[in-house]
């Protein structure tokens, strides 16, 4: 496969003039490496001319002359790091969330609220974490008096999304909160309007809109970079097994909000728009007891103002598959994977011509928490704040809503 830029670790692909330009996409060629090859004319060999002595030249030196690369980068001294507290620790925290800080620049973990003491204990031991800065739930609101907490970090079930983000703001404390957003459209604003009453900043745990592959697929879709879309599709689907919590519906599990809202979230970054109207087929498998509560697989279509269709799918059953597709007039954007921690994959097709665009990656997770701490440091607004979590409850309450009556159903707006 070819490759644009070759340099991983820029991200100034021009697809317009690499992949659209004459001539331009013939000259890249993939290596073993992943790396574009590259061709020029060949510097001419040094000779003497005829009956002269040959050219001196001071030799070249092959070490830096300093003890140091003149054009090396320093590391600069950050004035402050945001303090963070992160409720629940379950895998998703202890094997992405806190490695990550790691990489932060901006963020520091400096409490931690658990339901399990002991396990709190070596993992605050892990991170240098003091043990006064150890919670439980039953005494999480006395996080309003520990000063060192500027940010609340929500990685509970779905259905406590609401009640820990309000209680946190409540306690004056800045909010993360991972996505699902809530399990009600209800309570997606009952958290928007907290967050305006304690004068405090709410985000949602879109991690990709934070890193390079899936920013640069917005890019080219707000460009047209192929033209104008036309459909849309995706799949997201992992075997889950049992126990866990996805599969309680009490907790607020089930397929569409867990991993199809990645689905329905790309395909709004994607359009740049609001889907209007969905339609929804759920399928809950008598004979598997995983799915006493919650649907195995649920495929649903999204039509937006444009007469763009996303046609997706998600499930709790089906090895795993996290890609999607941007049809194009003139072309299509794949990323597969596209929902993944890492290894993400970005390519462009027009005719005949296929290429990988590649961006170096970054920990989605670090990027995600820096992004915030700027905005709580700096006083900026986040990128995807409630309100991004909000529109994506009301298409998937659309869709449960279209899966159980089988009909047509309006997302409310």
């Amino acid at each position: 496969m070819d490759a644009i830029n070759p340099e991983a670790n820029r991200c100034d692909v021009t697809p317009s003039a690499a992949l659209l330009g004459v001539g331009a996409f013939a000259g890249a060629r993939s290596t073993s490496t992943g790396q574009a090859s590259r061709s020029g004319p060949t510097p001419p060999t040094p000779s003497s001319a005829a009956g002269s002595a040959p050219a001196t030249r001071a030799p070249v030196p092959l070490a830096p002359p300093e003890a140091q690369p003149p054009d090396l980068k320093l590391p600069e001294a950050v004035a402050r790091k945001a303090g963070w507290a992160v409720v629940g620790l379950g895998q998703l925290a202890l094997e992405e969330v806190m490695p990550a800080f790691r990489e932060c620049q901006l963020s520091r973990p400096v409490a931690l609220v658990s339901g399990h003491p002991e396990k709190a204990r070596k993992v605050a031991d892990a991170y240098g974490l003091e043990p006064q800065n150890i919670y439980a739930y039953d005494n999480f609101d006395q996080l309003a008096a520990n000063p060192a907490v500027d940010v609340v970090y929500i990685i509970l079930p779905n259905s406590l999304h609401a009640d820990y983000t309000v209680r946190a703001l409540k306690a004056g404390k800045h909010v993360l909160c991972e996505k699902p957003m809530a399990v009600t459209v209800a309570e997606c604003e009952q958290m928007i309007a907290a967050a305006q009453q304690a004068n405090r900043k709410l985000m949602i745990a879109y991690r990709l809109h934070y890193e390079p592959l899936n920013r640069k697929v917005m890019e080219l879709c707000a460009e047209k970079a192929l033209g104008p879309i036309k459909t849309f599709s995706s799949s997201n689907g992992q075997n889950v097994t049992a126990p866990n919590i996805r599969l309680s519906a009490t907790l607020g599990g089930g397929p569409v909000g867990d991993i199809g809202i990645y689905s329905i979230n790309a395909a709004r970054y994607c359009t740049g728009e609001e889907p209007v109207e969905v339609t929804a087929v759920a399928h809950q498998p008598e004979d598997d007891p995983r799915f006493r509560e919650v649907p195995e697989s649920v495929a649903f279509t999204l039509r937006f103002p444009s007469g763009v269709l996303a046609q997706c799918d998600c499930s709790f059953g089906a090895a795993p598959s996290r890609r999607y597709r941007v049809h194009c007039a003139e072309g299509f954007i794949d990323m597969d994977p596209a929902f993944d921690y890492r290894g993400l994959r970005l390519s462009l097709k027009q005719g005949d011509e296929k290429a990988e665009l590649l961006i170096g990656q970054v920990n989605h997770f670090a990027a995600e928490m820096d992004h915030f701490s700027d905005c709580v440091l700096n006083g900026k607004d986040p990128r995807t704040p409630g309100e991004e979590g909000l529109a994506d409850m009301r298409v998937i309450a659309a869709i449960e809503e279209a899966a159980r009556t089988g009909r047509a159903v309006r997302v409310a707006g």
